[in-house]
């Protein structure tokens, strides 16, 4: 094992009161800046591996914003954000393999990263299908929002006012329950190897009761993704991989892991 870790005593256990659900540890509130600074050192010792994830994870907006310009079809966001949202986690699997191979003192590699997704397959489509239909859902409530508009209204802020509070508190709330079922289904998925509804489960006990740290990790997510677009997609090279990286530290000072273990 590497000289970066080491063994330390586990922090006391929640349980759930539901027997698939995998015990969580309390989290401090400064805990999500933690692992960005744990993730920052990950992205610094595999750069290239990093760039290459990086790349694909700002390809693939610019992609679809390229398709939408070039052919003023707007119908083809719905179906590139579904394929965007089958893919994502298979994306994410790599990047959390990279980060368990340095945990291990393994030097990692592109090839092993890119079988991470086997090591629980079945479920990681489980995963991606759930997050394709939740996303279409949404879609399908936005646009039964934008129906109920008024053709005969003046567009202006006192007319649109309401219309723009709906979708906004709709929204959040879809955000949220998203926030709960995939903050940590992921890593759970990859090292557990445990069925979806587990590794659902687990994510949202883990949310729910460390709510003022979590909702700080949420702001951070939602702040990278905001610096993306406005870089014109560039950010997103350096900024998910890594959310990514941080994302696995996360987990493992989240959830209880196999061995107890620790990165300085």
């Amino acid at each position: 094992m590497s000289e970066s870790f080491k063994q330390v005593p586990q922090s006391p256990m929640t349980q759930s009161g539901i027997g698939r659900v995998i015990p969580c540890k309390k989290l401090e509130a400064g805990d999500p800046v933690k692992w960005l600074v744990l993730g920052w050192r990950d992205l610094a010792r595999a750069p290239a591996l990093t760039a290459f994830y990086g790349l694909i994870f700002a390809a693939i907006p610019w992609f679809i914003t390229y398709l939408v310009t070039l052919t003023g079809w707007h119908l083809v966001i719905l179906p590139s954000i579904v394929c965007f949202m089958l893919i994502g986690p298979f994306l994410a699997a790599g990047l959390y393999d990279i980060s368990w191979e340095l945990e291990k003192g393994h030097k990692p590699s592109l090839w092993h990263s890119i079988k991470a997704v086997k090591r629980n397959a079945v479920n990681e489509w489980g995963f991606g299908i759930l997050l394709a239909v939740l996303m279409i859902f949404w879609l399908r409530v936005a646009s039964l929002i934008h129906a109920l508009y008024p053709p005969y209204l003046e567009e202006n802020l006192q007319n649109l006012l309401p219309f723009l509070a709906l979708g906004t508190v709709i929204g959040a709330g879809f955000t949220l329950l998203v926030f709960f079922i995939s903050a940590f289904t992921q890593p759970v998925l990859m090292e557990r190897r445990v069925d979806l509804a587990t590794a659902v489960l687990t994510s949202m006990h883990a949310v729910w009761i460390n709510k003022v740290p979590m909702l700080i990790w949420a702001a951070i997510i939602a702040t990278s993704v905001g610096i993306g677009f406005i870089t014109g997609f560039a950010g997103f090279i350096i900024l998910m991989p890594l959310i990514g990286y941080a994302t696995w530290h996360g987990y493992i000072d989240t959830i209880e892991v196999k061995r107890g273990r620790h990165y300085e």
